[in-house]
């Protein structure tokens, strides 16, 4: 016979759990306690099975709250990376990256190159998800949108209060750093928060243009050496140089399915209008 649990010690229970903050216990525990009066259980066994419901509870609602927070452009996966369109860059390496340990740790950093629509942004957000399923956490951003804070921030006498906020992401995604204006006070304050982050936090970077070109973005020759120099001390680096997915998408549509693209179709794709294809790596 399965004993029944009087009503007054249920009640008393479901308080010492609120207090406790156990939800997962409070919501479980009769469920499993039946099934161990049923089968028998030992006490340590009975206290294990209600100990692993709430830790599996808490890992769901701290991997939701961080996914929350991360800004992670929605739909981009592991899954749906095109990897057999990128043969440089190796599923291995980047599943390996995706658990985070070692490289995190040391506030090591990724850097991805390549030519608009070549999977970079995917890449970096697919990545971030990976590790914010591993119990990392992550925020994705423009470059351009967070410069823009960071120098509200500036003017209000805060910037250094702002960037370590900024600390309590083990990775911080930049997308998109080639389209930050070539402006003295933007570029400053990313040099300050590239600086900040050096050897204590990872900073995961999309660009179009390699190190060479990187003048374009800090207008002070030695203020790039020394971005370029933090940023690769301790970095992965891919080079993405493929063909556009949009570009190759665009062919697609207007040629139809099976058919191989004319080079009539592919000069007016080249000389459709820019805001048709809006780059974001």
């Amino acid at each position: 016979m399965t004993p029944v649990t009087h009503p007054i010690d249920a009640q008393r229970l479901a308080l010492i759990l609120n207090d406790l903050r156990l939800p997962a216990i409070k919501l479980n525990w009769p469920d499993i306690a039946q099934r161990a009066d049923k089968e028998g259980w030992p006490a340590a066994r009975f206290l294990a099975a209600l100990a692993e419901h709430e830790i599996a509870e808490r890992d769901r609602r701290r991997i939701e709250r961080h996914l929350g927070e991360a800004r992670l452009p929605p739909g981009k996966t592991l899954d749906s990376f095109a990897f057999d369109a990128v043969p440089m860059i190796s599923r291995a390496q980047v599943m390996a990256i995706c658990s985070g340990d070692g490289w995190l740790e040391k506030g090591a950093n990724l850097i991805l190159f390549g030519p608009p629509g070549g999977g970079k942004s995917h890449l970096a957000a697919a990545i971030g998800l990976a590790l914010i399923e591993n119990g990392w956490r992550v925020l994705f951003t423009r470059t351009s949108d967070l410069v823009q804070k960071l120098q509200v921030a500036r003017r209000e006498l805060s910037l250094e209060a702002a960037i370590a906020r900024l600390d309590k992401y083990h990775l911080l995604i930049l997308d998109d750093l080639a389209y930050v204006a070539k402006d003295q006070a933007e570029t400053s304050v990313l040099f300050e928060l590239i600086s900040a982050r050096y050897e204590r936090r990872s900073t995961l970077i999309t660009a179009n243009q390699p190190f060479g070109e990187w003048n374009r973005i800090f207008p002070d020759p030695a203020m790039t050496l020394a971005a370029v120099d933090r940023l690769v001390h301790h970095a992965t680096i891919f080079e993405m140089n493929v063909e556009s997915y949009r570009r190759r998408a665009a062919v697609q549509r207007r040629t139809g399915a099976g058919r191989p693209p004319t080079y009539a179709t592919i000069k007016t794709i080249d000389q459709a209008p820019a805001g048709d294809e809006q780059p974001s790596g």
